[in-house]
C-alpha cells in the first residue's frame, strides 16, 4: 500500500500571484501617501500635504489593492 499524502495548498499558484500583485498595489498606495514633511516645524506646507496624490490617488490605489487581494482569495482555482 502506497501512501500518497501530498500536501495540498489552499490556493492555486495563480491565486498567490494575484495576491502578491494586490499586496504590491497596496504598498504602492502607502508609498504614494507618505512624505510631505517640512524641514522647519514652524512652517506648515498645506499645498503639499493636501495634494491630489495624498488625498485622492493614494487611498484609491490602496482600495484597488484591497479589491485585488479579496478577488485573489475568492477566486476558485478549479474553474
Amino acid at each position: 500500500m502506497e501512501n500518497n499524502n501530498k500536501p495540498e495548498f489552499l490556493f492555486d499558484k495563480v491565486n498567490y500571484k494575484i495576491l502578491l500583485i494586490g499586496l504590491a498595489v497596496i504598498g504602492l498606495g502607502f508609498i504614494l501617501m507618505s512624505g510631505g514633511g517640512s524641514e522647519d516645524p514652524n512652517v506648515f506646507n498645506g499645498e503639499e500635504l493636501f495634494s491630489f496624490r495624498r488625498i485622492r490617488l493614494a487611498p484609491t490605489v490602496v482600495l484597488i489593492g484591497f479589491g485585488i487581494t479579496i478577488y485573489s482569495i475568492l477566486k476558485n482555482p478549479k474553474k
